[in-house]
């Protein structure tokens, strides 16, 4: 698969801090892929960096086949952004503001744009700064989904928004990456929506790139393991180093398993833990998942 964005060793530094350290990762063409990270491990940046909001101090960023410093009005066309408090002409009214949008794409698609009205119910006779803030949200995506980008970015969407708001958004967005085929870049902190959208997984810690993987391949080999200690047992042994996470309390042992093959682990547990009753072997969710590699400093165990 194609990738419509490529990160190749890039840094970003600020006056009195490293937002980017060496960033390498790609978004392969027609995926949903989330960007995640803790508050200040550089996903905004990064995204920035993509759009040429931002230039990279060192390193190179290529984007819809083209150095991200050379973004002009061909690729910009095919490009879709939304991010949280985005600026909008608040003095117009939903109306006026997709009819001013229309003549700047040649692509703009008047029927979509009506069919994603109706789905998000918006008021075309109301003004932008009487609307809601997830009403304003509903009204920026249709504004960079009518013209059909092949990519879009979405920075922090889901922040402040009601639950149901939260639903009928990730449900449309659903729905059109599935029926359009366009590609989709997320940036967001809220763990528990994104599980629902992603398909494809780029954590950053601290400026860093923790990992860059399919979601499901990512899910399927880490497990989380649980065992029961005999009251004899003496002192834990080494345990191999794709186990992560380890937590001993009484004569229970956790731990997360980051290269998972059910034949490989029975056979290891038998070896340093004999004569223990069954494992407990969980899968984990991506928050599960997310929370554990931030915590534990890991990058990608199966590297």
């Amino acid at each position: 698969m194609s990738a419509l964005l490529e990160f190749h060793q890039v840094t970003r530094r600020f006056p009195r801090s490293v937002a980017l350290r060496h960033a390498s990762f790609s978004i392969p063409a027609g995926s949903v892929t989330a960007m995640l990270g803790p508050n200040g491990a550089g996903k905004s940046t990064a995204l920035k960096i993509a759009l040429n909001l931002l230039r990279p101090s060192t390193g190179r960023v290529e984007i819809l086949g083209v150095d991200s410093r050379k973004l002009g009005p061909a690729q910009l066309a095919r490009l879709g952004y939304v991010a949280e408090g985005m600026e909008l002409p608040d003095w117009m009214t939903v109306d006026q503001f997709h009819a001013w949008c229309r003549p700047l794409y040649p692509k703009w698609d008047a029927d979509l744009e009506h069919k994603l009205r109706r789905q998000f119910a918006l008021p075309g006779d109301r003004k932008l700064k009487h609307l809601s803030r997830g009403q304003r949200m509903k009204a920026a995506l249709i504004s960079a989904l009518a013209y059909r980008p092949e990519l879009l970015v979405l920075d922090e969407p889901f922040s402040g928004l009601d639950p149901l708001v939260r639903d009928e958004f990730i449900t449309g967005l659903l729905e059109l990456a599935g029926g359009e085929g366009f590609t989709v870049l997320l940036s967001s902190h809220d763990i528990e929506e994104v599980d629902r959208l992603a398909d494809h997984v780029v954590l950053l810690n601290h400026g860093e790139v923790v990992l860059d993987e399919d979601s499901g391949i990512l899910l399927e080999r880490h497990r989380r393991v649980e065992i029961l200690l005999p009251t004899d047992f003496g002192d834990l042994p080494e345990c191999p180093a794709t186990w992560i996470a380890t937590q001993s309390s009484g004569r229970v042992l956790r731990f997360t398993d980051t290269a998972h093959d059910p034949e490989v682990l029975e056979a290891t547990l038998a070896k340093l833990f004999p004569n223990c009753p069954p494992a407990d072997v969980h899968r984990l969710t991506l928050r599960e998942l997310f929370v554990t590699l931030v915590r534990t400093g890991h990058a990608d165990a199966g590297v």
